[in-house]
């Protein structure tokens, strides 16, 4: 894995995402994007990409009116763990437009595997990204990601215990708000509506 293409991160449960959102900026994080973000993950029908760890990704951010301000196609390698964190491979490209894109990827003979929606509010503080995530039915989620260094400055930063962030994937959350709630998750729309349980996903 190249170094300068990898991603470091880790993300713990948001027990309060307003409270957060108020620590965040003032502990002089910068407000980067406010919105949607969509995720459409794609692989073949037998699972090719899943079976190598693989993530193949169009990504869409939206504003709160639901206009889209941009898109990437997005690869992610196998995950390595490190000192506690998730790392892994990252490499992406500007899309113009998204639903084109998915299109060819599907003429190729991938089809949506995962899709994934939710509301964010994405900073930057330390030199880290930091993420809040609300799903359609899921705990609120807070992604930490940059080096070793600024991810543990902004930890310290949102007051949730060092002891919260895990480098576990989505999967992992989803199950045990399932096992806790006794209700089944939902990370996009469709699902919330009542559509089919989706499978695992490398987020």
């Amino acid at each position: 894995m190249s170094d300068a293409h990898a991603e470091w991160e880790l993300k713990a449960v948001a027990p309060d995402w307003e409270a957060l959102y108020d620590r965040l900026l003032s502990s002089g994080a910068e407000l980067v994007f406010e919105g949607r973000l969509e995720d459409r993950r794609f692989d073949t029908e037998t699972g090719d990409l899943i079976a190598r760890d693989h993530v193949l990704r169009l990504r869409a951010y939206r504003d709160t009116a639901g206009r889209l301000l941009r898109a990437s196609l997005d690869w992610k390698g196998a995950t390595e763990r490190r000192a506690g964190y998730k790392v892994r491979e990252e490499r992406s490209t500007p899309v113009g437009d998204p639903d084109a894109t998915g299109t060819i990827l599907e003429r190729l003979g991938y089809h949506v595997s995962l899709a994934i929606d939710r509301t964010i509010a994405q900073f930057s503080l330390y030199g880290a990204a930091v993420r809040l995530e609300r799903y359609p039915r899921m705990d609120d989620l807070v992604e930490v990601e940059g080096t070793a260094h600024a991810i543990e400055a902004a930890v310290k930063a949102t007051g949730i215990a060092r002891a919260s962030f895990t480098s576990d994937r989505l999967a992992e959350f989803v199950a045990r708000f399932e096992a806790r709630t006794g209700t089944r998750a939902a990370l996009s729309d469709a699902e919330a509506r009542g559509g089919p349980k989706q499978g695992p996903t490398h987020a």
